[in-house]
């Protein structure tokens, strides 16, 4: 159980890019999986079924987000209420993420287009096959294979434009 959760934690991580929002996501995707629980066929493999309902709960996440309006904190004006905002700096997880990955190779994932991240993500550091992250993903094998292999390469050329010079090495 640790094993899926420290894997969920890191996926959530790579989907929304902080450890709030990872966090919010993990919540949602454990209560939804707790929901439908039933649905679950036992001879499948939990982690696949666990980040298949992840991916569709960070799709809901964005839809829902881009109706919220933003509010500019130098434009908040001083009031009886202040904004609190949390120092992530110092956040455990956040170190364990940070040390995950070296740190030009965290900055060409953020780069990326988000599906070629996620693929990469899925078949290089969880393991999962082309079959189980094509079930994640909602789209066919051929579609994977073409993103991995794509999104291999468009972080090995930036990483080379980096300076990395053994990007092959890091992946």
């Amino acid at each position: 159980m640790a094993d899926s959760y420290r894997s969920a934690y890191h996926l959530a991580y790579r989907l929304s890019g902080n450890a709030t929002d990872a966090e919010d996501l993990l919540q949602e995707t454990y209560l939804r999986a707790f929901r439908f629980y039933h649905r679950y066929d036992p001879s499948l493999p939990f982690q696949g079924w666990l980040f298949r309902i992840m991916t569709n709960v960070h799709i809901d996440m964005r839809r829902k987000a881009k109706r919220l309006w933003a509010v500019s904190l130098d434009a908040h004006e001083e009031t009886e209420r202040s904004w609190e905002i949390a120092d992530e700096s110092s956040l455990a997880d956040q170190a364990m993420a940070d040390s995950t990955l070296a740190e030009p190779l965290e900055r060409a994932l953020a780069e990326m287009n988000p599906d070629f991240r996620l693929a990469i993500w899925l078949a290089d550091v969880e393991g999962l096959s082309y079959e189980e992250i094509a079930e994640t993903m909602s789209t066919s094998v051929g579609t994977v294979r073409s993103r991995v292999h794509r999104g291999r390469k468009q972080l090995r050329t930036r990483m080379e434009k980096m300076g990395v010079t053994s990007a092959r090495g890091m992946m």
